[in-house]
């Protein structure tokens, strides 16, 4: 425990030092430097941020219970993802910097009026306080508080050791999000991202060690073989996951949570161009495709390793761990682990300090507001909701098992209903403020009435899909009968550059080929078919790869071409 202890606190040290030394003579007296890093983030940095604000230790202990309970279903989450944040650099984010927005409800402001921008933000607070930062804090001293053992160590009861690392972890991700600003996450991010993705690879590499008695070539043969079962991820109605859903709901809630989301759409508002921008969202869409290896299989493995009699799984994947890697090594994926857990807390305390002050402060008070005055509300909103969510918190050990299913459940009385009038704000020029009210208000209450009242054995994310459809139809309905008076036009402020990035057509088909690459591999084609990974697999393969290789230089040589001419046709007039 002794060697644990010290890797982790030279660890967590480093990364602290040298965030501080990267941000000491950084500008945070202006709203750009402070929520949005003064506008200076690049590629790397964002995605690696993007990345371990995403993997908090409710991924990891979510979806690794999950596939010991049942299979690889719940992949989706992840690899969804990949076709998701493509679209979004691909269209989304082009217009957000052509805008010059610092927040999400700007646009909203822009598109429809002030009160729908009140509205969604006070949703994008709730889902904060009540659920996001409570069940990060949560996880996070879960898998803390198993990996260290602190109820043993410190002789108090597991409730106890819950109450005492929530507060541990809380009380030094907030100082990371109030005092460092933007910057300083995003920086803390990428260096935990980086020792996270090691660590989190390290775990199935000393499972496959674990299962062949130090034999590598041994130990995959016999993870694979043991339970083929596991590996199938196209899931039915009755798995954590169906695959339908990733035509429905589970669309809508990646496109909400990459595209729209303020905690975490924040870094690509914060990017120095475009290019940088682009680059950044679809490199960070190849990392959550290949994400299952680090967060999903070492829960097949626990069930491998540990048997299948673990009644409580949101506690699988610590125990893996603790199971499988040396103890030097646990204290390192321990030092990181706490830095994804901090990042997810840190980065969602950043951004509900964003929007309270640039949104409720600001347009309450009806005067001009100093930068300064809106970095110090910012400060002591973002302390407020980081106390109240350590006081809620623990409370979360009442809630039922599955972690990050109830997560998603949750999420669903905020993420679509954002989405859908984002979504549609974008596609119509005359549908008025008032369908945008009526819309959301329509959403939240029926979907509330699904999940609390009525059980039509529906899953939550089909759901999702028909409310966002009726919802959409809703809002085209009030813009027929009461158009506004004049078509919306996006304003432009330029605040970078926007020249776009040149190779983005032909990494977006390399991220395409590794999503649906995972599927075939972990389907009946592939792992989990009656001959396991064989002939007909790489064959499948070698297909796709061939079809995302042309599909990827028809679409650069084509708009890059358009775009070129574009340009030329702009400077001539």
């Amino acid at each position: 425990m002794l060697m644990i202890l010290v890797s982790f606190i030279i660890f967590s040290s480093l990364v602290g030092w040298i965030t501080y030394s990267k941000t000491k003579g950084d500008t945070l007296d202006t709203s750009d430097g402070y929520f949005l890093g003064g506008r200076s983030l690049t590629g790397g940095v964002i995605a690696g941020s993007l990345l371990l604000t995403n993997l908090s230790a409710a991924s990891f202990v979510g979806m690794s219970g999950q596939a010991y309970s049942a299979n690889m279903s719940v992949m989706g989450w992840e690899v969804g993802s990949g076709v998701t944040l493509i679209l979004i650099a691909l269209f989304l984010v082009p217009r957000y910097l052509k805008q010059g927005i610092t927040t999400i409800p700007d646009f909203i402001q822009s598109r429809f009026d002030n009160g729908t921008r009140q509205f969604v933000t006070i949703l994008f607070l709730i889902s904060y306080i009540v659920n996001l930062l409570p069940i990060t804090l949560y996880s996070g001293a879960v898998a803390m508080g198993q990996i260290f053992n602190v109820s043993e160590i410190f002789g108090i009861t597991y409730v106890q050791s819950i109450w005492a690392m929530v507060w541990i972890i809380g009380i030094i991700g907030s100082i990371y999000a109030i005092f460092g600003g933007l910057k300083a996450v995003a920086i803390s991010d990428t260096i935990n991202g980086i020792a996270l993705v090691i660590g989190g690879l390290l775990v199935p590499i000393f499972g496959l060690l674990f299962l062949g008695d130090g034999n590598l070539v041994e130990g995959f043969t016999v993870f694979v073989e043991s339970t083929p079962e596991k590996f199938n991820a196209i899931g039915s109605n009755t798995d954590p996951l169906p695959f339908s859903t990733m035509f429905t709901g589970l669309l809508l809630v990646n496109l909400y949570y990459w595209g729209t989301d303020q905690s975490i759409i924040q870094r690509a508002l914060g990017a120095k161009n475009l290019k940088e921008a682009q680059k950044g969202v679809i490199f960070a869409g190849l990392l959550k495709v290949l994400t299952p290896l680090m967060v999903i299989i070492p829960g097949i493995m626990a069930f491998q390793i540990l048997g299948g009699n673990i009644a409580n799984m949101d506690t699988v994947y610590p125990l893996v761990v603790s199971a499988v890697l040396p103890n030097f090594l646990i204290g390192l994926f321990a030092a990181a682990m706490m830095g994804a857990i901090l990042s997810t807390f840190n980065s969602v305390l950043n951004s509900a300090s964003t929007l309270f002050a640039l949104n409720v402060y600001q347009p309450a008070v009806k005067k001009d507001v100093t930068e300064k005055d809106l970095i110090k509300v910012g400060k002591i909103f973002a302390l407020i909701v980081a106390l109240i969510s350590m006081f809620v918190a623990p409370f979360i050990l009442n809630a039922p098992a599955g972690l990050f299913d109830y997560l998603q459940t949750i999420n669903g009385f905020f993420n679509v209903p954002i989405f859908t009038i984002i979504f549609m704000g974008y596609v119509t020029k005359r549908v008025p403020p008032i369908a945008a009210k009526v819309a959301i208000t329509f959403f939240v209450s029926v979907y509330a009435f699904t999940q609390l009242v009525w059980d039509g054995g529906i899953h939550y994310l089909h759901i999702s899909g028909i409310l966002f459809v009726i919802s959409c139809i809703i809002m085209l309905a009030i813009g027929k009968k009461y158009p506004t008076a004049e078509a919306y036009e996006l304003p432009v402020h330029n605040a970078v550059e926007l020249v776009p990035w040149k190779n983005r057509y032909p990494f977006s088909a390399f991220v395409l080929f590794v999503m649906i690459g995972m599927y075939i591999v972990f389907s009946k084609l592939g792992f989990a078919g009656p001959e396991g990974f064989n002939t007909n697999t790489l064959i499948y393969l070698s297909v796709l790869a061939v079809v995302c290789a042309i599909g990827g230089f028809i679409a650069h040589v084509l708009f890059n071409k358009s775009e070129k001419n574009e340009t030329k046709q702009t400077l001539s007039n």
